[in-house]
């Protein structure tokens, strides 16, 4: 394990965050031999830490910082101050991911040509294209032990996928298996196989599925190069009179501020931290905050179009038991138009247990009809739509005019209005879930509004053009050359696929790129 670096040290790449993005990044360049400091604001806490019970480990691993939601979804709502469902520690929310590993469809990144101009949206092409993408992405299902790929054997199907498989059978469905997953259907990588435990949002107690706290991080601290620091909150990015970045001041686990010096700077703390920690960082040379000539910092906030349907059986289902998404119906994935939508959406396995059951299912809908579907837990099966939202300039992160948290920064207030888009794709999903079930016997199916989003993108994205977005092909900020962003934020548009595939893939190549940079002295 590397030594610590000193804070004087201004030869370091650092990274802000240490999940998919950044803990991948990181490992990535210790194993070019570049020195990496990783600033993780959670604590670190290994696999055998986890704990196989909703609340406590929400209470363990959860994002808590308070955070302001606004706008017309229904997260604003219900959960005010809990936008995200996301993981505040080391590995990110790859610790709390369910292991979905899908590449974007050719035509995602695409979206302005496919899908034309479309009223109150701000659709863009990607700066890149699947071909340019395809070595990496090959790369990273090799890294993370994508089942279905590299000889990998697909996950057993459970009940609820066995329900699942029998409804889009009836429908006519094509395309259903117990999908893409990075979670080990046989040893591999010094790591076991999946033990069907059930609680992969509560973090895999096996090591089976695969997240950077016990992949990439520790491979790169192996390198003598990488430095992981826990319970470091990144509070401001500095820069000197040229408009470089220098270094990144950060809260200790004792709340004091420590400057980190810097080479490189990369921000990876998810699509509401990155665009708030650079919008936190203005100066009188940059007035609107880092990398945002463009005014396009924190706009473009994505969710996915999500929402989930369950439904009830005469016989007993236990959903809960098995790998809780390995099951996936991808024929809705497709652009076509004549369903009243543009882009597409999947249908993934998805239980949640009772506590939560009973938060998410509606909140403060007591009565008959919500006890009943309780009752009936251990005969309900579901599933859990995802789907491509459209980019949307006023769906944005902006800096809260008056709250402020621990350190004195505004927090985040984060707004989203669903596009017509979305609502048509969502009641197409629920109507196809609904009849997928209905064909195999359901005595009731309900759909179920989104809850706190787990796929935050946007809000720092991709664009060729400076004026259009806030970083280039390689996550590079147009502004400032040695500053980058890491993380999901960088996405231009959303595709209808979970992202974290692609946000690894994109980190191996932007490794790739800096390590090329930096040999060529370019930053």
């Amino acid at each position: 394990m590397a030594a610590p670096f000193d804070l004087n040290d201004d030869g370091v790449v650092v990274i802000i965050g240490s999940g998919a993005g950044g803990g991948t990044l990181g490992n990535e360049l210790a194993q070019k031999g570049i020195d990496v400091v990783i600033l993780e604001a959670g604590g670190r806490h290994e696999y055998e830490d986890f704990i196989n019970d909703e609340w406590d480990s929400f209470a363990q691993l959860a994002w808590k910082d308070k955070r302001i939601a606004s706008g017309d979804w229904r997260v604003a709502r219900d959960f005010p101050n809990l936008p995200a469902w996301i993981v505040k520690a080391v590995g990110g929310s790859t610790v709390h991911w369910a292991g979905a590993s899908l590449r974007f469809q050719e035509h995602e990144f695409k979206t302005l040509t496919t899908y034309g101009k479309l009223d109150d949206a701000n659709l863009l092409d990607w700066p890149i294209t699947l071909a340019d993408l395809e070595p990496y992405y090959a790369r990273a299902e090799d890294k993370m032990g994508v089942t279905r790929t590299n000889g990998i054997p697909g996950l057993p199907g459970n009940n609820n996928f066995k329900v699942l498989k029998a409804g889009a059978d009836k429908l006519g469905y094509k395309e259903c298996h117990t999908g893409r997953m990075a979670i080990n259907s046989e040893e591999r990588d010094g790591r076991m196989a999946c033990q069907q435990t059930g609680f992969c949002f509560q973090g895999c107690k096996w090591g089976a599925k695969w997240s950077t706290l016990y992949t990439e991080i520790p491979k790169g601290e192996a390198t003598g190069h990488l430095e992981v620091r826990p319970n470091s909150m990144a509070v401001k990015i500095n820069h000197d009179d040229s408009g470089k970045v220098t270094g990144v001041v950060y809260a200790d686990k004792d709340g004091k501020l420590r400057e980190q010096k810097a080479r490189i700077v990369a921000v990876a703390g998810n699509s509401i931290e990155s665009p708030r920690l650079l919008l936190n960082s203005n100066s009188s040379k940059f007035p609107d905050g880092l990398a945002n000539s463009s005014g396009q910092v924190g706009r473009n906030y994505m969710r996915h179009t999500t929402g989930s349907v369950y439904a009830i059986f005469d016989k007993p289902v236990h959903m809960y038991r098995g790998t809780t998404m390995a099951g996936i119906v991808r024929d809705e994935a497709r652009h076509d138009p004549s369903r009243g939508f543009v882009g597409g959406y999947e249908l993934e396995t998805l239980s949640l247990g009772l506590p939560f059951m009973a938060a998410f299912l509606d909140p403060g809908a007591w009565g008959r009809s919500f006890t009943t579907a309780l009752d009936h837990y251990d005969h309900m099966a579901g599933l859990w739509i995802v789907g491509e939202d459209m980019p949307r300039e006023d769906n944005r992160i902006t800096l809260h005019a008056e709250e402020k948290d621990e350190h004195g920064m505004p927090i985040a207030d984060v707004h989203f209005d669903d596009h017509a888009n979305d609502t048509a794709m969502r009641n197409h999903a629920y109507k196809q879930s609904m009849a997928l079930y209905d064909a195999v016997g359901a005595t009731r199916s309900f759909p179920t509004p989104p809850y706190p989003s787990t796929h935050n993108l946007g809000t720092n994205r991709m664009s060729e053009k400076p004026e259009d977005g806030v970083v280039n092909k390689h996550g590079q900020t147009h502004d400032i050359k040695n500053l980058f962003v890491s993380d999901g934020s960088q996405f231009t548009s959303g595709g209808a696929e979970n992202p974290t595939l692609t946000i690894v893939s994109l980190a191996i190549r932007q490794a790739e790129f800096i390590a090329g940079e930096m040999a060529a002295k370019n930053i």
